[in-house]
C-alpha cells in the first residue's frame, strides 16, 4: 500500500493515478477518515497523560471530589474512544487498500490488451504447411489430456493430464528449477494455502465476489493463486540486514483461481483453468536495486522460453491492467496457433516491480545502512513457467504433420523421449 504520508502530499498525484488505472477510490473519505483517526489518537494519547498526571497528583493522599468526578469522566471517555478509533481505522484500512501503487512512467496508458507496447520478439509466428490442430485435439490424438474427468470429478476448468502429458509437466518443472538454481536462486516447494492475512498483504482479495482465490470454509486459509502470495509472506514482520539482500527465490506450487467469467475461444482447454503447477520467482532487495532486477527477470523468462524454441514476444503492460501491487509489468506473450482465426499472441508469463507497496502491508524491511534505521524492502515477482500454458505452447507450436509433437532439444534429457506420437 502507499504511505499514507504521501497519499495526503501527493493527493493530486494520486488522484490522476488512479484515473489512469480505472480504480474507483473515494480519496475525499480517505483524507477525512485520516483526519478523523489522527485526531483520535491524539485525543486517546492526551486522555492517558491525564490520567496518568491525576494518578500522580492524588499519589499518598485522599482525591478531592472534583478529582474524583474528573477520573469518572476520564475513564468513562476511554471506552468509547477506542471503539471509534477502531471504527476508524477499519473503515481507513478499507479504502487504503484499494489505493493502488503508483505508475511507472514509461507504462502505456490504457485498459485493453491493444494498449501494451510491444517492446521486442523472439522469433516469428510459427507456421504450417498443414492444417495445424489445437492443444485440445493434440491432448485427445495422443491421450494426454482429460478434460471430461476432470470436470465429472470436480467441475469445469478442472483436468487430469495422462502418460506423456504428466511427463512433459515434470519435464517442465525440474527443467526451470535446474535453469534457476544456475543462476543463483533458492528453491522452494510451497504450501498451497495461506493465511488470509498474507494474501491480502500481496495485493490479493481473498473474499467478495471479485476474489478470484478459493477460500478454505471454517479456517483462516486460502487456496493460493500463486507462489507470490507464500514467497511474499515468508519474510512478514522480519528486518533484512542490507549485506543479506537481495534474495532470489523461485518457488513451486500449485495455483488455484475461480477465473470468474473466463470463457471463449482464447480461454479454451488449458489457457484458462482451475489449478495449474506454476514456478514463480521473487526477489527481496533494496529500492535502488529493483529496476534492474526487474529487467533481470524478465530476461531470465525470455531465456526459459527461447529454450524452449518458442516464439515469443515481450509487452510493456497498460496502466489499466497491471493490478494494484505493480509499478510495472512486463508480459512474455507466446505465439499460439489456435488462438483467434489464424492464431494469435497469448500470454504466458508476468514479471512486476511491486516497489515496497506489498512490503508495507507485509512490514518487510532492511537496515538502511545510511540512517541505520528500518526502511522498507523492494519486492519483485515474475512466472518462471506456468506449466499448462507453457504446454499449449509446446503441443501447438511443435506439431508435425503427422500429427506428432517435437520436444525441444533441451527438454529432451528431462522427457526422456524426443517426440510424442
Amino acid at each position: 500500500m502507499l504511505d499514507l504520508r504521501f497519499i495526503r502530499e501527493e493527493i493530486d498525484a494520486v488522484r490522476a493515478n488512479c484515473e489512469r488505472r480505472g480504480v474507483t477510490v473515494d480519496l475525499g473519505r480517505l483524507l477525512e477518515l485520516d483526519e478523523t483517526r489522527r485526531a483520535l489518537i491524539a485525543e486517546q494519547q492526551g486522555l492517558r497523560e491525564r490520567r496518568n498526571q491525576l494518578n500522580q497528583e492524588m499519589k499518598g493522599r485522599k482525591p478531592t471530589g472534583e478529582e474524583r468526578a474528573l477520573g469518572k469522566q476520564l475513564k468513562e471517555r476511554e471506552a468509547p474512544l477506542d471503539d471509534e478509533l477502531r471504527a476508524a481505522e477499519a473503515a481507513l484500512r478499507e479504502l487504503h487498500h484499494r489505493v493502488p501503487n503508483m505508475t511507472h512512467p514509461d507504462a502505456p496508458l490504457g485498459s485493453e490488451d491493444s494498449d501494451h507496447k510491444e517492446i521486442r520478439r523472439s522469433g516469428e509466428p510459427t507456421t504450417f504447411s498443414f492444417a495445424p490442430k489445437d492443444h485440445v485435439e493434440l491432448g485427445e490424438l495422443h491421450d494426454l489430456l482429460d478434460f471430461e474427468s476432470g470436470a465429472k470429478v470436480t467441475g469445469q476448468k478442472f483436468y487430469f493430464l495422462k502418460n506423456e502429458g504428466v511427463l512433459l509437466e515434470q519435464a517442465l518443472v525440474r527443467f526451470t528449477l535446474d535453469f534457476l538454481r544456475a543462476r543463483g536462486f533458492t528453491l522452494f516447494q510451497t504450501p498451497d494455502l495461506a493465511r488470509v492475512e498474507v494474501a491480502e498483504g500481496t495485493g490479493f482479495n481473498p473474499r467478495g465476489e471479485e476474489s478470484q482465490v478459493y477460500s478454505i470454509a471454517n479456517h483462516d486459509l486460502v487456496l493460493i493463486g500463486t507462489a507470490e502470495i507464500t514467497l511474499g509472506g515468508l519474510h512478514a514482520d522480519e528486518i533484512f540486514e542490507t549485506d543479506s539482500l537481495p534474495r532470489r527465490y523461485a518457488g513451486l506450487s500449485h495455483c488455484f483461481r475461480t477465473e470468474a467469467g473466463a470463457s471463449g475461444r482464447a480461454g479454451k482447454g488449458l489457457y484458462r483453468v482451475h489449478q495449474f503447477t506454476k514456478v514463480e520467482m521473487f526477489v527481496f532487495c533494496t529500492p535502488e536495486q529493483s529496476a534492474d532486477f526487474h529487467e533481470e527477470l524478465v530476461s531470465i523468462e525470455e531465456e526459459i522460453f527461447k529454450a524452449l524454441e518458442i516464439p515469443f514476444r515481450v509487452v510493456d503492460v497498460c496502466s489499466g491492467d497491471l493490478g494494484g501491487p505493480a509499478y510495472r509489468k512486463y508480459d512474455l506473450e507466446a505465439w499460439m496457433p489456435s488462438r483467434g482465426e489464424n492464431g494469435d499472441w497469448g500470454e504466458i508469463t508476468s514479471t512486476s516491480n511491486c516497489t515496497d507497496y506489498q512490503a508495507r502491508r507485509l512490514k518487510v524491511r532492511y537496515r538502511d545502512p545510511a540512517t541505520e534505521k528500518p526502511a522498507f524492502a523492494h519486492m519483485l515477482n515474475g512466472t518462471a513457467i506456468a506449466v499448462s500454458r507453457a504446454i499449449i505452447a509446446v503441443l501447438e507450436n511443435h506439431q508435425q504433420e503427422d500429427g506428432s509433437i517435437r520436444i525441444p532439444k533441451q527438454l529432451q534429457p528431462y522427457t526422456g523421449f524426443d517426440t510424442i506420437g
